[in-house]
């Protein structure tokens, strides 16, 4: 097995003994942006002096700038159904949670989805519990197929990232060609003696079929699938190193590794109690996990969801996040009954600002709030936007094709206060652009969107 338990006791093990030399001489080869290698990763999850942590820190978000520059992309899940034959211990989903289940009907995908796209979304990420017979794979399909039909006045979901249950190559095939975005899935914890205890008589319990999801998705032409954690389940050094395993894996099988990570920690949720868990992260550790992770793999995606709240989300984005979700809600049914009532959440959210807000924060802390959905459409997935992002050449695409978003959000759901901040920094970020080509681009955008066009993207 690729993840071996073995290898990485060992490869920690052997990090506590680095030398202040050689931490020195491992953010050095970071800066590099071609990764690191394991023996690296081990010893910087083992680093404990503050001055070379600090530096860390700064070698990361050198890496997040030079890459993504200012641009932070924005999503917001959209959970359908609550019915679960697992019994996760973490999970306020699991089956032995009494409560009235619900799966959403397409009408009230519809209205969901509506109120969604009055927020000013454009990305989606779709949840639900596995129950092969209440949520079956054709209810997802379904599902899928009513969200990108929905309009809402300029509305409209242009991608659906998709996170279902490990299943079939021959599913992944009909999500393949329901034009999904990303294949989602959380290993949830990667060391197996855990993972056993975490998920017992269940559809979930096989170890290495949940593992593997991703080799089958990538069987089936799935080319981005994006990866991750609950970080809070077991031993967080040892979590990074073995999601770093699984990624040399997909690299060595299928060209690529994952798309996008995600860095959730575990959160109070119905039926949980956190104190049952010993391994919970600092803030000081979850940090010090984010920068890790963007070192490691400079160019994957970094997934922060409202589970954190402003502060902690600030300080990521500085070190490696690139994307977070915004006016979240974790029910079924959950934005229509945000104003009415309460439904069952899978786990409690930190950050409670609407949309708007959220983008008005990242305004006014200096990011480019971005929509784009471009790439997917264009069919630059897989080894083909890994190619371009590790040229530089994917930058002259996402900046303007983030600014064109970001107008168009503005002119849609801003107030005149937020279309006035919008502008100014679009046409800020327009004039520091060389091309000369693309700076018209971006002019000519402006007046088109002004005029009414919408979903302008190079």
């Amino acid at each position: 097995m690729y993840i071996n338990h073995e290898e990485v006791y060992e490869l920690l093990e052997e990090g506590k003994k680095a030398t202040r030399e050689e931490i020195i001489n491992i953010l050095e080869k970071a800066r590099k942006k071609k990764g690191i290698s394991h023996k690296d990763i081990a010893a910087l999850l083992q680093l404990e002096d503050k001055e070379l942590e600090k530096e860390m820190f700064k070698v990361a978000g050198e890496i997040k700038k030079s890459i993504y520059g200012k641009r932070v992309v924005l999503f917001a899940p959209l959970y359908i159904s609550d019915y679960c034959v697992n019994n996760c211990v973490y999970c306020g989903y699991k089956k032995c949670n009494s409560f009235n289940r619900r799966k959403l009907t397409q009408d009230e995908i519809k209205e969901e989805v509506k109120i969604l796209e009055k927020m000013g979304h454009k990305r989606l990420a779709l949840e639900l519990g596995e129950d092969p017979v209440n949520a079956p794979i054709d209810y997802v399909l379904e599902s899928l197929d009513t969200i990108y039909k929905t309009q809402n006045e300029n509305g409209n979901i242009r991608r659906v990232n998709v996170n279902i249950a490990a299943t079939t190559v021959e599913n992944y095939k009909k999500l393949k060609d329901a034009n999904i975005g990303t294949y989602i899935l959380f290993q949830e914890t990667y060391h197996k003696p855990t993972y056993d205890v975490m998920h017992p008589n269940s559809l979930k319990s096989s170890y290495e079929y949940h593992l593997n999801a991703f080799d089958r998705a990538m069987e089936a032409g799935i080319e981005d699938v994006g990866g991750g954690v609950l970080f809070g389940l077991s031993d967080p050094k040892f979590e990074v190193l073995s999601l770093m395993m699984h990624n040399e894996h997909l690299e060595k099988q299928f060209g690529v590794g994952f798309h996008t990570i995600s860095v959730p920690r575990l959160r109070q949720a119905e039926g949980v109690t956190l104190e049952n868990f010993p391994n919970l992260l600092s803030d000081e550790m979850f940090k010090k996990v984010v920068a890790i992770i963007r070192i490691a793999v400079p160019f994957t995606g970094i997934i922060m969801s409202t589970r954190e709240d402003e502060e902690m989300r600030r300080d990521a984005l500085k070190i490696g996040v690139t994307q977070v979700s915004s006016g979240s809600s974790t029910g079924v049914g959950g934005y229509k009954q945000r104003e009415e009532g309460k439904s069952i959440e899978q786990f409690k959210t930190s950050d409670e600002r609407t949309p708007i807000e959220v983008l008005n924060w990242l305004l006014d802390e200096g990011y480019i709030p971005s929509y784009c959905t471009a790439c997917y459409r264009k069919g630059r997935t897989g080894e083909t936007f890994m190619g371009l992002a590790k040229t530089g050449e994917i930058q002259k695409m996402c900046e303007p094709n983030a600014l064109m978003t970001l107008m168009e959000y503005a002119l849609d759901y801003g107030d005149e206060s937020t279309c006035k901040k919008a502008e100014k920094l679009v046409m800020e970020e327009a004039e520091k652009i060389n091309n000369e080509s693309i700076r018209k681009f971006i002019n000519d955008g402006i007046i088109k969107l002004k005029e009414g066009q919408r979903d302008i993207y190079i």
